[in-house]
């Protein structure tokens, strides 16, 4: 089995709202087969969206006070066989990587958020530690980004960092 995951986080965004999604980022959702959102998702309107391009997966972050008790603070799939576990909050870069794997060891890939800013690296053990940043409010990122996760047999196939047009 083959699954190709959409990831999200840090997108702010309230129903009737400014912010929007930019359409690079609707083109990448419309060939997914689901959608990983690591927090701060502010409204249940944008779940509904979400879930009704893919099945969504998310995560309660620090902004989402709407969603307390709707959303688990973390989160573990098999997907393809691969075990991913979500949390919003990852902690300080520093120990980042010794931390994840205690709080998951099991994890293949860790999808967090909280720091709108990209990470794609390997932490302790092989396991991935994954943050598509923030398709809506970089901060102090240079560019609005999103992750894209693909899954196959038991294998993480690939994993990408994806800027998008503003």
């Amino acid at each position: 089995m083959r699954i190709r995951a959409v990831v999200l986080a840090d997108t702010h965004m309230r129903e009737g709202g400014r912010r929007l999604l930019p359409e690079d980022a609707y083109r990448l959702l419309a060939g997914a087969d689901l959608v990983l959102h690591a927090g701060d998702v502010i409204d249940a309107s944008l779940l509904a969206t979400l879930g009704s391009i893919a099945p969504t997966f998310a995560v309660l972050g620090n902004n989402d006070l709407a969603l307390e008790g709707t959303l688990p603070s973390t989160r573990q799939l098999d997907l393809a066989g691969v075990s991913v576990a979500m949390i919003h909050d990852s902690g300080a870069r520093q120990g980042r990587a010794g931390r994840l794997h205690r709080r998951f060891p099991d994890a293949g890939v860790v999808v967090f958020g909280h720091s709108h800013v990209p990470v794609d690296e390997m932490g302790v053990d092989g396991q991935l530690l994954f943050n598509p940043g923030s398709p809506t409010e970089r901060r102090s990122s240079p560019h609005h980004t999103l992750g894209v996760l693909e899954m196959h047999d038991g294998a993480v196939t690939d994993h990408r960092i994806v800027t998008l047009a503003r």
